[in-house]
């Protein structure tokens, strides 16, 4: 039997770093004839620059990254391939204790007092085209506070946020787990948002690779998806989460109690101020296929987002750019090896926590369609 080919993927140790690791860890990459040398990185610039240089062959990333990139926003242009999807939900927007002290458990206390306080507030993102950026940007929108003028923005890697939390650094952050559920644990922050509380089920990590390796090897692209596809079915067994819980907890990956990432992997849910639930719009990684398929509605709504918040000086070919970026047809073919349905179509329908609708089938209007936005 041949060797199998060598695949170097980043990551940053984050919960949602799952399918990658596991991939590895369970053996679906040597199912699949290829070798995954997982490459931790520590920060979402750090896998970009990894991207850009070649020194990774793919990566566990931001979604809004991928595009950035794909823009040439904030730094160099390259042609990167959404493979997938690898999780949806569980992120959540992190206040300090010190706001909650002072008696703000929601978005319209805290745009209260921002604008009554004298002093200018704080809140960090993890990469200025990345999904935190933008639910953060989203959230705080929704309570009338412009995310540029209104606050100082910040950007962090998802490791470093606790700590600047506790010694007053940010007076609160957008992030991924377990970096919510750790400042809870420590006694410095609390949840005052879910990021399904802003868009249920919402698109977030992605698998992205660079154009060059999906054209110059295309069946070890197709392999990599095939492996992280049968990791993420597994991940949404319950067996399968408590063993990536019991991984990830270890010193290569998150580092953190193994209590800490399981929770909210499993969906039990406690905000730091008294309240706990079980939440049905926890961090789901295959849902029969559905999480796992790279719907274009899904990239065009970052693309909506850049052009809000003025990102773009003007519209882009919302649809062309989605289709250049997510490889359906990549996904059709690994899935349809491994018996995994899918859709019918390439875009889906959803509803966000302001009411509005975004289906793909009108960006230039629902971009254009904000009432605090940049100005232009």
């Amino acid at each position: 039997m041949s060797e199998p080919h060598h695949v170097r993927v980043g990551f940053i140790p984050l919960t949602d770093c799952a399918p990658v690791v596991m991939a590895a860890h369970w053996g679906y990459d040597r199912r699949h004839g290829i070798e995954i040398e997982l490459v931790r990185a520590p920060s979402w610039a750090a896998i970009r620059d990894g991207l850009l240089t070649g020194t990774l062959d793919a990566a566990h990333a931001l979604y809004g990254l991928v595009y950035g990139v794909q823009l040439g926003l904030g730094g160099p242009q390259r042609d990167l391939a959404v493979l997938m999807t690898l999780n949806r939900n569980g992120q959540a927007i992190t206040l300090s204790r010190r706001l909650l002290d002072l008696g703000i458990v929601e978005g319209q206390a805290l745009a209260a007092r921002i604008r009554s306080d004298p002093r200018r507030y704080s809140f960090a993102q993890t990469f200025p085209t990345g999904t935190h950026a933008l639910w953060l940007y989203y959230w705080l929108a929704s309570f009338g506070v412009h995310p540029f003028r209104d606050i100082d923005n910040l950007t962090v890697p998802p490791p470093q946020m606790v700590a600047n939390l506790a010694v007053g650094n940010v007076d609160g952050y957008c992030v991924g787990e377990p970096w919510n559920a750790l400042a809870i644990s420590q006694g410095v922050g609390f949840t005052v948002a879910t990021s399904q509380s802003i868009w249920p089920d919402h698109p977030e990590k992605v698998l992205t690779a660079t154009d060059r390796f999906v054209s110059a090897r295309p069946d070890d692209a197709r392999a990599l998806v095939m492996a992280v596809l049968e990791a993420c079915r597994e991940l949404d067994t319950p067996q399968g989460r408590l063993e990536a819980a019991r991984i990830l907890a270890g010193p290569d990956y998150v580092n953190v109690p193994v209590e800490i990432i399981a929770g909210r992997l499993t969906g039990e849910y406690e905000d730091g101020r008294g309240d706990r639930w079980q939440d049905p719009h926890f961090m789901r990684f295959h849902a029969d296929g559905e999480v796992n398929f790279p719907w274009l509605s899904d990239g065009m709504w970052f693309l909506t987002q850049f052009k809000r918040w003025g990102l773009l000086p003007e519209h882009p070919d919302y649809l062309a750019v989605a289709r250049r970026v997510n490889r359906t047809g990549l996904y059709r073919e690994a899935a349809a090896a491994l018996g995994i349905a899918q859709p019918e179509g390439d875009t889906r329908t959803s509803v966000l926590m302001d009411g509005r609708v975004w289906d793909g089938n009108d960006p230039v209007a629902y971009a254009a369609g904000f009432e605090i936005a940049a100005e232009v």
